[in-house]
């Protein structure tokens, strides 16, 4: 039996930043991983996405620069290469994880982990044989899995999860998205630059359930005007896949027809992951979907046995689980640590980017505030119209009288990047003031944040004032 301060049960972003942080506070640790370093974040989700969105865009530049002077014959992408590139980016990230543990003298197992008691795990190893760890404490940090939908099984060839989708050999003609949540808008905007026909069916009457329409409307509006059919309040109620592909029948208030694709992606939510854990058994509680829960020092219902990360539940943001593998490293250490972040930010990776943190209006005035919005196009500044991006807006939601930033939301170029500016400034406690008196280099987009502060305090330069 190998014994230790800490198990931690699962490599993603949130367990492998536990085990180093725990490491660091002089704690023997042990990282069971199943696959690969870096978990679905880093193999099979943010990172690989992100490469093919970043040469998507690249691609969707140029293939309009005719606008700019560019005029590029005969453009077109290699798949093969693109899928070197992208599993390049992973390879480079996952050595470095795997460098980072051994640096930090975290002890990294591979196989599959049972929790047999709450201090006990029995690792298979790849050659079927058994480990067995003994530890103090115990981290959970197996994250989350794509659902399936019956009669929509995956089969890796004519019908794929988000994993599959990454991985593909050639671009699809047609692809099909069951589901319009972020993972499948982020890969219809990505295959649809580089050359896809898109089709996407969403159950609700919105894509991006959740997120503000008027945010939605530039993402839904650049998928319309390059050709896509979005089916809304729709459903696929049956399939049929022959040599050409898949026929799937969908059905919404406006009938039912029959949608025809070399490709159908399932993108319709995730569930955690909990297989072997014994959580009933253990006495650790969960919610109705499963997520495992916790208290604010990431602690279960059983001493000892913590749990971080999309297994926890949501939002399923891989940043959020780093942060949350912090404070459970830090809780074990003994040191005065909760989760006590104002807000966490997020982004999606459409076309325009869409990002937000804090409250919406509606969310501010159902909290009891009295919430002022002031916003700024981004068709008003320099950098925008200089790199011909101007989709979107800035807008800012705070308290009037004290100024106090309550929410940021933004559509538009580099959307992701830009709200870390506001969720520092929420994290903070700053004011629009605050935000108006900082001096934002010219020209560049954080401007937009700036300019948008300028008008929430009443002192508007680049747009007009209202009077």
């Amino acid at each position: 039996m190998k014994e230790s301060d800490l198990v931690v049960v699962g490599g993603g972003i949130g367990g492998y930043v536990c085990a180093i942080r725990a490491s660091q506070l002089g704690k023997k640790v042990i990282l069971v991983e199943k696959a690969r370093l870096g978990g679905e974040c880093l193999i099979a989700g943010c990172i690989p996405s992100k490469a093919i969105i970043s040469v998507a865009k690249a691609f969707d530049k140029v293939h309009d620069g005719a606008r700019f002077g560019i005029h590029a014959d005969g453009l077109r992408v290699d798949f093969s290469e693109m899928q070197s590139w992208k599993s390049g980016v992973v390879s480079s990230l996952e050595a470095g994880v795997a460098s980072l543990c051994q640096g930090y003298k975290v002890q990294v197992l591979k196989g599959e982990a049972e929790l047999v008691e709450k201090n006990r795990v029995i690792v298979t190893t790849p050659d079927g044989s058994k480990e067995e760890l003994s530890a103090k404490n115990v981290v959970i940090a197996t994250g989350s899995s794509t659902i399936q939908l019956p009669g929509l099984e995956f089969d890796g060839r004519q019908i794929v999860g988000s994993r599959e989708a990454l991985d593909l050999k050639a671009l699809p003609k047609r692809l099909l998205v069951v589901g319009g949540g972020y993972i499948g808008m982020e890969i219809a905007s990505m295959y649809q630059r580089l050359g896809s026909q898109i089709s996407i069916v969403e159950l609700t009457e919105q894509l991006l359930p959740g997120t503000e329409p008027d945010l939605v409307r530039f993402a839904q509006r650049s998928l319309e005007r390059r050709g896509a059919k979005i089916r809304l309040g729709a459903k696929v109620t049956s399939i049929s896949k022959d040599a050409d592909g898949v026929k799937a029948t969908v059905e919404s208030g406006q009938g039912t027809e029959v949608v025809q694709a070399d490709l159908l992606l399932v993108s319709v939510g995730r569930r955690p992951v909990t297989q072997g854990l014994n959580l009933q058994r253990l006495g650790i509680e969960t919610d109705p979907k499963g997520f495992i829960k916790t208290d604010n020092r990431m602690m279960t219902t059983v001493d000892g046995v913590f749990a971080i990360g999309d297994v926890r539940g949501p939002p399923l943001l891989a940043h959020k689980a780093q942060k949350e593998g912090i404070v459970a490293a830090e809780a074990i250490a003994g040191l005065p640590t909760v989760a006590e972040w104002k807000s966490i930010p997020w982004a999606i990776f459409t076309d325009p980017e869409i990002s937000g943190v804090g409250l919406t209006e509606k969310q501010a005035v159902e909290a009891g505030y009295k919430a002022k919005r002031s916003r700024i196009s981004f068709a008003a500044l320099g950098r925008a119209l200089a790199a011909g991006e101007t989709d979107g807006f800035v807008r800012i939601v705070s308290e009037e009288g004290t100024g106090v930033v309550l929410g940021v939301q933004i559509v538009g170029p580099e959307a992701s990047d830009l709200i870390s500016e506001a969720a520092l400034a929420i994290e903070m406690g700053a004011t629009v003031e605050d935000l108006a008196l900082t001096i934002h280099p010219h020209p560049t987009l954080p401007e937009a944040i700036m300019e948008a502060a300028e008008s929430a305090s009443g002192k508007p330069i680049h747009q007009l004032k209202s009077i």
